[in-house]
């Protein structure tokens, strides 16, 4: 037997470039979140997996007229059927559509554990039942009648609805948020007799502007309530799809006995109520402000009620103010309307989202009418042929008992009646009984109602007019069966809360130390006279990069290497003697546990005329004014400069004056100097620009800014070897250069840079080693850069230079630079 040959095929390989291979799948990625999973659809107001649960819900019969069903089973059918992702997911959504202080018209009635407004996790979907709230009928009416577009499954072995029929607005009446690639959006729910108001009033003047429809539609109305602030805020989110409006809660005043009381009866949206009550208890404790006795959760099935005890003699507003500005008593809500038109996203107005539910509506109502119009006259055409044939009934009785079949009887009777032959198969398969007079009458009858329905159809589908009329008619209908009161209060000017913080908090002079792994305390200056600097109090495997004095009325602000920054008023912080460890800021701020602080500042206010100039390891700059760094609610660490996971932020500096000169200094040894205007001013969360052209094993050891006061550099090795230079011996080149080196390179014997100060004759440091060291600039050599480097205080493997805290001045940059004093540099 022959052996067989193997056929060997050749391979098959693409040639492509990598750049478009990327941006091609990055795309289609793109298309698809944005298309099928973070954006709804501005007709119905559903994202992809909400129409997949309701759709999934309806098709099983799992609606308000029936009882309720497991939760499982409906998640099960949409992943089998429609969704292509997790259950966790699925029942994630299904859980929001059913929680009311989610929205204000839950589309799912969940009966069992379904969270809670103190985030608590709805219980698991073995536990839970679910079935369609009434409203959710209104959202799939008609879909059995060709109304809307459909397309396959996942595995093409069903069709699924791309859009609900949706006989209300939902987008605007219940809101809804989504990140997607490049896209989010935000759209707070509205009232559903107001919104609804606004759709008839449109239909019935269309060429109307948002002056006629703001008397209708007044502003968001969250399921959770609260006073909505800002008619300037809501009046730019309906023209443009992006504004902020203030959400405070709502409290009132109770005088007592012997105390006094806040009672908070409603909260801001999305707001954690648990996470509220317990910021409020932290103020308490930490005795940030004097007066609060007691805080306590008294809500219950009745309702929400949180009180807070104040002392009698303490003005209760004033403590009330200051908790609208420090918790989540008030918050900022930012519009950003954003759905899809078109299968693209689209940033909607009040307007455009109106037009858009009634362009869908104006769609789904004629194809409803024509499905019925078809149907209708399909059944007249039948009646017809029944109705002439009971006056005939004896011959045709003679034609079908004559015939082989009942396929030949229909055939007989169409060619002696002209009968079609829809209606020769009716009157064939027609029972004798409806021969009566009764069923004969019933069939005129039921012919002469058809024809009315059908003159009215025709009306629908010829007439806009018509049209328009039964839109309006089904929403009013809507409007009778589901009256909503408003639960928002509107106040169209934002109340400014003014906090008198002298009168809160004694303005007293304190010292404040912060270590590299982030421990920080507040001493007072009695404690701190009493102590040796020396002796402050840390972790052994830390070290205190500085400390200063400062008021308990200024801020601390703090950078770290991984490109984040926080900032925690003094006040805030936790007192300690000197000698104590103190608390770390990640009990201030929320902030990762691999975050180093590289620089602290103390700040009474964010000056728009200082800058930050930050500095990453990888060589890239960046400059961000410092009231940029302002924001309504520090209570986590932020970015200011993106950094990849292989590169770190390693120096932050200010940024007085336009004369200001950033120097630049490699590991290598190579420096450069540039004005700080070379680098663009930017926003906090940008990466920035290249600083210095670094080689292959090469990186950026310091940055500093110095302004043109500062005559000479120091130089500091990793192993604490010290050198000054001249300014002037600085390579002056364009950013991003290699730069010139600022030390001889010995190859048996290379040294590497650690840090780079700006300094005067005069100025002072401290190097933190197996002892501390104090000393001046004048202590160390000054060298030219063809020069190595001086060991005055012996080669040093481990050790830290610690300067004073700076307290930022304001900056001027129009002013001379004579009239700004250069700040001690902090590293």
């Amino acid at each position: 037997m022959a052996k067989k040959q193997k056929v060997v095929k050749p391979e098959h390989i693409l040639h492509d470039d990598l750049e478009e291979i990327m941006a091609d799948r990055f795309a289609r990625y793109s298309k698809y979140i944005i298309q099928e999973r973070a954006l709804p659809d501005a007709r119905d107001g559903l994202k992809p997996v909400q129409r997949r649960i309701l759709y999934a819900m309806y098709e099983d019969g799992n609606t308000a007229n029936h009882p309720y069903r497991k939760s499982a089973k409906t998640v099960g059918n949409v992943i089998g059927n429609y969704h292509p992702h997790g259950d966790s997911s699925v029942y994630e959504a299904m859980v929001r559509l059913s929680q009311n202080w989610k929205i204000t018209n839950p589309l799912v009635d969940m009966q069992g554990n379904n969270g809670s407004i103190d985030d608590d996790p709805a219980a698991a979907m073995r536990y839970t039942e679910a079935r369609l709230s009434p409203i959710a009928n209104y959202l799939l009416e008609d879909i059995d009648k060709e109304t809307v577009e459909w397309a396959p499954n996942f595995s093409d072995e069903k069709l699924e609805p791309t859009v609900l029929p949706a006989r209300f607005p939902n987008l605007l009446i219940n809101g809804i948020s989504g990140i997607a690639s490049g896209y989010a959006t935000n759209i707070p729910p509205h009232n559903l007799n107001e919104v609804i108001n606004a759709c008839i009033y449109r239909i019935e003047h269309p060429e109307c502007t948002l002056d006629d429809l703001l008397p209708i539609v007044k502003g968001p109305d969250f399921p959770t309530g609260g006073i909505a602030m800002g008619a300037k805020g809501i009046r730019q989110a309906f023209e443009t799809g992006r504004g902020k409006v203030m959400v405070r809660s709502k409290v009132h005043i109770e005088q007592t006995r012997t105390i006094q009381q806040l009672i908070v009866t409603e909260i801001p949206y999305d707001v954690v109520k648990s996470q509220m009550v317990k910021k409020i208890d932290e103020i308490r404790l930490n005795k940030t402000i004097d007066g609060i006795l007691d805080v306590r959760d008294e809500s219950d099935r009745t309702g929400l009620r949180v009180v807070v005890d104040v002392k009698k003699d303490i003005d209760a507003q004033q403590i009330l103010n200051y908790l609208y500005k420090n918790t989540d008593l008030q918050v900022s809500y930012n519009y950003n309307m954003i759905a899809i038109v078109d299968k693209a996203p689209v940033q909607m107005s009040l307007i455009a989202c109106l037009d858009a539910f009634i362009a869908h509506r104006e769609d789904v109502v004629s194809k409803r009418s024509k499905y019925e119009y078809d149907r209708k006259s399909a059944r007249a055409h039948i009646l017809e042929g029944l109705i002439r044939a009971v006056s005939i009934m004896d011959e045709i009785i003679q034609i079908i008992r004559s015939s082989k079949n009942k396929s030949d009887a229909i055939k007989n009777l169409m060619n002696r009646f002209d009968f079609t032959q829809e209606q020769a198969d009716a009157i064939v398969s027609m029972r004798l009984y409806r021969l009566t007079n009764t069923d004969v009458k019933e069939l005129k009858t039921e012919y002469n109602s058809l024809k009315k329905e059908l003159k009215h159809l025709h009306e629908i589908l010829t007439k806009k007019s018509v049209l328009h009329q039964v839109i309006i008619d089904e929403l009013k209908e809507i409007n009778e069966q589901i009256p909503t009161p408003r639960r928002t209060m509107i106040e169209a000017n934002v109340e400014e809360i003014k906090i008198d913080r002298q009168a809160m908090i004694a303005d007293e002079q304190v010292v404040i130390p912060i270590s590299r792994d982030g421990y920080v305390k507040k001493v007072s200056l009695r404690s701190f006279n009493a102590s040796n600097p020396r002796d402050c109090g840390h972790k052994e495997t830390d070290v205190v990069l500085g400390y200063g004095q400062c008021s308990t009325l200024d801020t601390l602000l703090f950078f770290t290497d991984r490109g984040t920054y926080g900032y925690v008023p003094v006040y805030a912080l936790e007192e300690a003697k000197w000698k104590d460890m103190g608390s770390h800021l990640g009990n201030y701020v929320k902030m990762d546990s691999n975050e180093k602080i590289i620089r602290a500042y103390f700040l009474r206010e964010f000056d728009e005329h200082t800058y930050v100039v930050m500095t990453s390891s990888a060589g890239m700059i960046k400059r961000t004014k410092l009231s940029e760094l302002a924001v309504n609610r520090a209570n986590k660490t932020m970015v200011c400069m993106k950094i990849g996971s292989l590169d770190s932020m390693c120096s932050v500096h200010l940024s007085y004056e336009n004369q200001d000169q950033i120097v630049l200094a490699s590991v290598n040894g190579y420096g450069l100097m540039y004005p700080v205007e070379q680098v663009p001013e930017t926003s906090t969360r940008t990466k920035g620009v290249k600083a210095i052209n670094l080689s292959n094993n090469d990186q950026v050891a310091s940055m500093t800014v110095i302004s043109k006061d500062i005559p000479q550099v120091l130089v500091i090795s990793q192993h604490a070897q010290m050198k000054r230079l001249k300014v002037e011996d600085i390579a002056q080149l364009h950013r991003p250069a290699k730069g010139l080196r600022l030390c001889k390179w010995v190859k048996s014997n290379p040294i590497w840079i650690d840090q780079i100060y700006g300094v005067d004759m005069e100025t002072s440091f401290v190097l933190m080693g197996d002892e501390s060291i104090d000393f001046k600039a004048k202590d160390i050599s000054l060298m030219s850069p063809a020069a190595t480097f001086s060991t005055p205080f012996g080669k040093m493997n481990d050790f830290v230079i610690e300067c004073p805290i700076e307290t930022i001045k304001k900056g001027n940059w129009t002013q001379k630079p004579e009239e700004f004093e250069q700040a001690t540099l902090f590293d």
